[in-house]
């Protein structure tokens, strides 16, 4: 079992050490489209399934309550969190817009939406995304292995390079909170 624990944690540590080497920039950028949206009155949208809605919340939860600071709120929201919404528009309408539709009525211009897809593949995500931009919404895609359909579709891709669905995971929930400590270092100097 030691073994299996030491390969996995390698692979985490080597994963993260892609991240180091390539998107840094990117995490930047990230960090900053988010900042100009708060400072302006927007807010933070989350989405994304399975682990990566547990991801979304999470980071959610994060600008809502605190990161290491204590401070004011931050608008921010997970799109998966309300299964009333997500029942009845999966049942009414189908699976593929239960993100977009609650963007149509809780997005405005000026916000950004975070979607959350380790393969880059899903449908709702990427449904979310083109609603979105519709509606002048900033798109930030925190995605992996090759990206998928939904890099093409955000302004800001960060595509975790790897395959492995834990470490893409991994790496986002790191990226998260890189972002997460950005966004508050800035907006509460103090």
């Amino acid at each position: 079992m030691q073994e299996i624990i030491k390969a996995d944690l390698t692979e985490s540590i080597e994963a993260k050490k892609e991240v180091l080497k390539t998107l840094v920039p990117k995490i930047e950028e990230a960090a900053k489209i988010i900042i100009k949206s708060i400072k302006q009155g927007g807010k933070v949208m989350f989405c994304g399934n399975g682990g990566s809605a547990a991801d979304a919340q999470h980071l959610a939860a994060e600008l809502i309550g605190r990161f290491k600071k204590e401070r004011g709120s931050l608008s921010a929201i997970a799109l998966s969190t309300d299964t009333s919404i997500l029942t009845s528009l999966g049942n009414d309408y189908g699976f593929e817009i239960i993100f977009s539709r609650q963007i149509e009525g809780l997005g405005k211009k000026g916000d950004v939406l975070v979607g959350i897809s380790t393969s880059g593949e899903s449908a709702n995500v990427f449904e979310a995304v083109k609603k979105a931009k519709s509606m002048e919404i900033k798109t930030i895609g925190l995605l992996g292995c090759l990206g998928g359909r939904i890099s093409d579709a955000v302004d800001l891709a960060i595509i975790v390079p790897s395959k492995n669905t834990p470490r893409i995971q991994e790496s986002h929930i790191t990226i998260g909170h890189i972002i997460c400590n950005l966004v508050e270092r800035e907006l509460f100097p103090q």
